[in-house]
């Protein structure tokens, strides 16, 4: 006896939505709730994009940037922004807070060594504090006017548009620190050492 049509025909919806699933990179969300699942992600700032893993199991940690809004996305893969910052110095607090406060995503590297210094200086071509780097293009000091403009030129939206849950990267040294070794206890000095100088050599603000 051969199976019915009505028999079959939801059997096969199924099949197909499986193998549809499986397929897709991406599960939306809409603003009414309504879900549904592609292989491209929507060029829309109100559907909340999730990447799906295989079967359609949510990836379980997606990069950072998937989590933002297409527009912003777009210029954080083509132009990642990166602050160069120091201890102790006002201007890199005024640079740090006009990128939080346009809403631009960035990594901030820390300048405390010497070894800090050479590096910034062959990134950026100066041993300058605040420093920015946005994509390949160093900006050197701080400037409002030309970060703003350079930060337009890459596509970054003037009004932020990070998600209320987003948190910024701690700052992080420019060159790596390998693990400490512990010293010996120092033998009593012969005469009073020079204090060390607060910043690296070289630096200016």
């Amino acid at each position: 006896m051969k199976p019915s049509v009505r028999r079959i025909a939801p059997l096969l919806a199924v099949l197909l939505l499986g193998t549809g699933l499986a397929q897709a990179q991406y599960k939306v969300v809409a603003p009414d709730g309504s879900v549904t699942y592609t292989d491209r992600p929507p060029a829309s700032p109100e559907l909340r994009i999730t990447p799906m893993g295989r079967n359609a199991v949510a990836a379980a940690a997606p990069a950072p940037e998937l989590a933002l809004p297409l527009e912003l996305r777009t210029a954080v893969q083509r132009h990642p922004v990166t602050l160069y910052t120091g201890e102790g110095c006002a201007p890199c607090d005024t640079a740090r807070r006009l990128l939080v406060q346009r809403g631009i995503p960035f990594s901030e590297r820390r300048i405390v060594t010497e070894e800090d210094t050479a590096a910034l200086e062959r990134l950026v071509g100066a041993r300058s504090i605040p420093s920015l780097m946005v994509g390949s293009q160093p900006l050197r000091g701080f400037s409002d006017a030309d970060w703003t403009n350079y930060l337009d030129a890459a596509g970054y939206p003037r009004q932020s548009r990070l998600p209320r849950n987003w948190q910024p990267q701690p700052p992080r040294p420019l060159v790596e620190r390998a693990t400490p070794v512990a010293a010996a206890p120092a033998e009593p000095a012969a005469a009073p050492a020079e204090p060390d100088s607060p910043a690296p050599s070289g630096i200016r603000f």
